[in-house]
């Protein structure tokens, strides 16, 4: 496979996206996996004492009797952290996708200088205070806050305009929703695969040998740490291909990008989103 994957230059279905997103992980799958495992790897050292202080266990993180409140304090600050990282890893899978749909390979060292580090991490700070609040509030705020800001990775990196969460919030409500739905039906999707590598393993040893070892709750962790690093990768390339199959779909991309090859001109430039 090309070390810098072709991505079709065309409106894409629901199963095309996921599985060009699939193709962008796989074609640059070292720093991507690498830049969403410290993350994660982060994200379960800082929530493992949380999960301790409100009694949520291994493998779950259930809340404990009498501790919901507290409990779904630590619960909703996950989903905080997740919108972090996703963004940030979308951020560097945008750098990726942007070249790709062009046919243009881009060396590994570039890439992290593409993502645009600053403007990305303060985007992805607020995105992940927004969706930390959103669940505290209920998981239906969550689903419009994450759906609809969550494209923001790929304004920053592809459209080049910076922490524009209403450019986001645009491209993702078009179609009646479809960025925001086709962002929720991945992530629902890769949680399902999270809950079986992170804690259905353990359920199964339980029906298999009827009791639960004590190293359960180290191993816990770990097995969410790769479940993780995986669906972060997926997802942010999920968001980096779907800013693209919007623009196609919406405003023409395809069109500008054939354009500006047919007059010799730099095809880059039709990446860059001129309001």
């Amino acid at each position: 496979m090309s070390a810098q994957p072709d991505l079709p230059l065309r409106p894409m279905t629901l199963g095309e996206v996921l599985d060009a997103a699939m193709t962008v992980l796989r074609a640059r799958a070292v720093p991507l996996l690498l830049l969403a495992g410290v993350l994660a790897g982060v994200e379960q050292a800082v929530l493992r004492p949380l999960r301790e202080s409100v009694g949520a266990t291994a493998p779950w993180y259930g809340p404990a009797r009498g501790q919901f409140g507290a409990w779904w304090v630590v619960f909703s600050a996950g989903f905080g952290f997740e919108a972090f990282i996703i963004c940030v890893v979308g951020a560097l899978a945008a750098a990726v996708a942007g070249p790709a749909l062009l046919g243009r390979q881009v060396p590994a060292r570039e890439l992290w200088r593409r993502m645009r580090p600053l403007p990305t991490l303060a985007a992805a700070v607020v995105l992940g205070v927004v969706c930390a609040v959103a669940a505290f509030c209920g998981l239906v705020p969550w689903v419009f806050a994450a759906g609809l800001l969550g494209l923001v990775s790929g304004v920053i990196v592809i459209d080049r305009a910076g922490p524009n969460f209403v450019r986001a919030v645009r491209l993702a409500g078009r179609d009646q929703l479809r960025g925001m739905w086709t962002r929720m039906i991945a992530y629902g999707l890769w949680a399902a695969v999270r809950l079986v590598l992170g804690a259905g393993w353990v359920t199964a040893l339980d029906a298999v040998t009827g009791s639960r070892p004590d190293w359960v709750p180290w191993l816990a962790p770990l097995a969410w740490w790769f479940a993780d690093t995986v669906a972060y990768a997926a997802l942010g390339c999920v968001d980096a291909v779907l800013l693209l199959e919007t623009r196609i779909r919406t405003e023409g991309l395809d069109i500008a990008i054939s354009r500006a090859r047919s007059r010799g001109e730099d095809e880059a430039t039709a990446l860059v989103w001129a309001p």
